[in-house]
């Protein structure tokens, strides 16, 4: 084995990998990637600005709304160094504390978007089944009960999968498959007994991203009777076109955490470029669509934002 091998092995430092092949061409692919970044930040800082200003929006569906596009900007800013620190030749390998504190924050804010989803998906199950009792259910005390339950399942279930992470033995070549780090990537270096990561890591993704999506499914399938007992069919439609937007935003968040999770569990042998191309569908897709999705198909956000893009260009 060469020496450079075998200090690849001991090292405490990953080389993350950025789109092989093109590495001539990193600046100019550094500019689609800046875009899309600030577009997600603007885009998200647009839709919190939005809502906290706009007292007509200050309703439950906005305030978890608001939630939602908090967490994706979080996402954003959780990985934005790394995969523009590579494009322009800042970044090329982290060390191992980096890399455990970044996958904490990378599944931490995913665990975190599906229960946003959930409760978003339980906000709109009570508004259209049950719109009488829905400013008595939704108080403002209930949803900031909600939100700290939040980010107590978020962040309380992952330290003891993460924290293992600095105790493993990393024996194999310390090569990550993405520009970032997640912990699926970490134990597939490692020599260590990984048992206890595997087990508790495939129960959190079953508590958590699993258990949610099957909950958001009942919840519609409740909502699709209660619509369809409706009498009227432009009540109907009115009823059903409040959750096209939620719709959107959980195929956007869960088809492509399923996408690398098959990449990861099955694609082995596949190019490294579906790898990294399915790591950055899932950390830049939703955060990205998300604040399209709700300006797009929702009215009262649509409205405002026109309105503020109309008073800036008239100040300009």
């Amino acid at each position: 084995m060469s020496a450079i091998s075998i200090l690849n092995f001991n090292s405490s430092r990953f080389t993350l990998t950025g789109f092989p092949g093109l590495e001539v061409d990193y600046l100019w692919l550094s500019i689609p990637f800046a875009s899309i970044y600030a577009m997600v930040f603007l885009g998200n800082c647009m839709v919190l600005h939005v809502i906290r200003t706009e007292p007509s929006l200050h309703q439950p569906m906005f305030y978890f709304l608001a939630m939602l596009a908090l967490t994706d900007l979080c996402v954003g800013l959780s990985t934005v160094h790394t995969v523009l620190g590579i494009l322009w030749g800042v970044i090329q390998e982290i060390s191992l504390d980096f890399c455990i504190a970044q996958s904490y924050f990378i599944h931490g804010l995913s665990f975190m978007e599906s229960s946003v989803l959930l409760t978003m998906a339980f906000d709109r199950y009570i508004a259209i089944c049950n719109p009488l009792r829905y400013s008595s259910i939704l108080t403002n005390d209930k949803i900031m009960k909600i939100g700290v339950a939040i980010l107590c399942r978020s962040s309380m279930l992952i330290p003891p999968v993460i924290i293992r992470l600095k105790f493993l033995n990393y024996c194999h070549p310390h090569i990550l498959s993405h520009s970032f780090c997640l912990h699926q990537d970490l134990i597939r270096m490692a020599c260590s007994n990984i048992r206890f990561n595997s087990i508790y890591g495939l129960a959190l993704v079953v508590s958590n991203l699993l258990l949610d999506a099957v909950l958001i499914i009942i919840s519609y399938i409740m909502i699709l009777h209660a619509v369809l007992a409706i009498a009227s069919r432009e009540e109907r439609i009115k009823s059903l076109q409040t959750c096209v937007s939620h719709i959107c935003a959980v195929l956007v968040f869960y088809i492509p955490i399923i996408g690398l999770t098959m990449v990861h569990r099955f694609g082995r042998h596949l190019s490294p470029w579906v790898h990294v191309l399915m790591g950055n569908v899932y950390i830049l897709f939703p955060p990205l669509m998300n604040p399209i999705i709700y300006s797009i198909k929702t009215q009262q956000i649509r409205r405002r934002v026109q309105r503020l893009f109309y008073l800036t260009k008239c100040k300009s």
